[in-house]
């Protein structure tokens, strides 16, 4: 068995590593001329350092359509949904769990200066607005990575965004792998609050399998952590941000696999009765950079049985919504679903 990464000394090394806290930088991958470079489909913009992303609505048949972030950022912006959203991505360098389906190559993971430059939040936002009028996208997606390593990135952009009177007209998406409490360790009451009453911000969290052993081979972490996940959504939610969740079914093992996906939709709604109609399964493929290093790490075999098991899983999870939401609830739009810790706030 493979070791596991020890998470928080892990996350306190790739902090330190994809932070300066004195000048404001985040240590942001260059795209241009990297690995990943040849899996985007438009060249690498804004110096190098982000991409156009197209958010695709329609998945493979069989599978869920994902409406993240399409439908939050289309709201909050008050434009008519569309199946397909442009957006400027960013990647911070550093990320505390090696998930194998990663579509970044580990290189842009690691905090090394060589894939990567020290950018503030001015200057990302001076690269974007310097990209012309017809390609610049409505949304900017912060990704990495994991940008919660670096949790004040969220907030630095959210400030110079304001400052430049872009609040409101430019969506800001993030997502979360669930793996630490920088947020709270952090940031302070102000940078909370701000995160939470920011207009035009929208939050994803990942949960990374459907039980514990799915997790670990997912993230290579240990399998306890598994429950954290769900103890840092909660805190989350509490904050009233807008918040939603993605999950990926890639497992080891198919036996129980619908009793395990009851208790995973029953520890969703322990959290928010409504929170599995605000999550999107992810489907994971093995493609690109991913087939390069599930052949380089001789894998290929189980990856490829692990993609026949979220199959199973996924079945088992349309199941379970559909005995537990009705028709038009499943039906609404996954910004219209209402949270009732929202509400609490």
């Amino acid at each position: 068995m493979p070791e596991l990464i020890d998470t928080d000394k892990f996350s306190e090394a790739m902090r330190r590593k994809g932070v300066d806290l004195d000048r404001q930088r985040i240590l942001i991958s260059k795209l241009a001329g990297s690995e990943q470079e040849k899996d985007i489909t438009k060249q690498p913009n804004c110096g190098g350092y982000g991409r156009i992303r197209h958010f695709r609505r329609r998945t493979t048949a069989g599978w869920p359509a994902n409406p993240l972030p399409n439908d939050p950022a289309h709201k909050a912006l008050g434009l008519p949904t569309t199946d397909v959203m442009h957006a400027q991505v960013f990647q911070n360098a550093v990320c505390n769990w090696r998930c194998w389906y990663c579509f970044v190559p580990f290189a842009l993971l690691a905090g090394d200066e060589q894939n990567a430059g020290w950018l503030s939040a001015k200057e990302l936002l001076d690269l974007y607005l310097a990209e012309p009028d017809s390609e610049r996208a409505a949304m900017i997606d912060l990704t990495g990575g994991q940008p919660d390593l670096v949790p004040e990135w969220v907030p630095w952009m959210m400030s110079e965004l304001r400052r430049r009177g872009l609040e409101g007209k430019v969506y800001l998406w993030s997502d979360d792998n669930l793996s630490n409490d920088y947020f709270w360790q952090h940031l302070t009451d102000a940078d909370r609050e701000l995160v939470a009453t920011f207009r035009g911000y929208g939050r994803v969290a990942c949960f990374k399998g459907f039980d514990a052993d799915s997790f670990s081979y997912n993230t290579k972490a240990a399998p306890e952590l598994f429950d954290r996940q769900f103890d840092l959504f909660a805190r989350l939610l509490a904050l009233g941000i807008d918040l939603y969740a993605y999950t990926t079914f890639t497992a080891t093992r198919s036996d129980n696999i619908g009793d395990s996906m009851a208790r995973f939709v029953d520890r969703l709604q322990s959290l928010e009765p409504n929170l599995p109609l605000r999550t999107v399964p992810l489907e994971v493929y093995v493609a690109g950079v991913v087939k390069e290093r599930a052949e380089k790490q001789s894998f290929l075999p189980q990856a490829n049985e692990s993609l026949l098991h979220q199959r199973l899983a996924i079945d088992a999870w349309c199941r379970e919504l559909e005995h537990r939401f009705s028709s038009d609830e499943r039906a609404q739009s996954i910004a219209d679903v209402p949270l009732a810790a929202a509400s609490r706030r």
